[in-house]
């Protein structure tokens, strides 16, 4: 496991369909960050990775040095009270993935025009392609990005109820308008 501590499975099991436990691993940040290639190799099954940071600055260090993945998750505050350090870890993880989730887990995603199913390299082959979403399936070399249960105040001007420009077009309740949502 690379320096990882086994927390619980780990183990071939003697089951029909299942090689191996359920595995739970758990590493140090500075750990991890010394050599994330080898705790981000690929394990076939459910293997799950705690890296533990000791400090927002190397949680951001952590995220940095992530591989490009589906989905990307951050619970923060209801109210607001570690906004600062979720300004700090986003934008790098956003980086790292080709769907933001905020407060929920990666459950499955919609076909619908503004979902993204795939992510950068290592993710998938190209961060372009998409199993769903229209029409960005087709738009294979446009920066995807997909924020999922995000707070408003997160989001990127272009994605707020106000049409930033009240010119720009955007694809909204599967109409093209430049109107603001109400």
């Amino acid at each position: 496991a690379g320096g990882a501590a086994v927390l619980t499975g780990g183990r071939p099991v003697d089951e029909p369909g299942y090689a191996y436990a359920n595995t739970l691993l758990r590493v140090a940040g500075d750990r991890f960050v010394a050599a994330p290639e080898v705790m981000q190799t690929e394990a076939f099954g459910t293997v799950n990775l705690i890296v533990v940071a000791k400090d927002v600055d190397q949680l951001v260090e952590i995220a940095a040095h992530m591989e490009g993945n589906l989905t990307g998750c951050l619970y923060s505050h209801s109210r607001g009270e570690d906004d600062a350090v979720y300004d700090q870890v986003a934008p790098v993880l956003r980086t790292k993935v080709g769907r933001l989730l905020n407060d929920k887990m990666p459950t499955g995603v919609a076909v619908v025009p503004s979902m993204n199913h795939g992510g950068p390299y290592p993710a998938t082959g190209h961060p372009g392609f998409t199993a769903v979403g229209i029409p960005a399936a087709m738009l294979r070399f446009g920066a995807l990005y997909c924020y999922d249960n995000v707070r408003p105040h997160r989001l990127p001007p272009e994605l707020n109820d106000k049409n930033p420009t009240e010119s720009m077009w955007r694809f909204i309740d599967r109409a093209w308008t430049q109107a603001d949502v109400d």
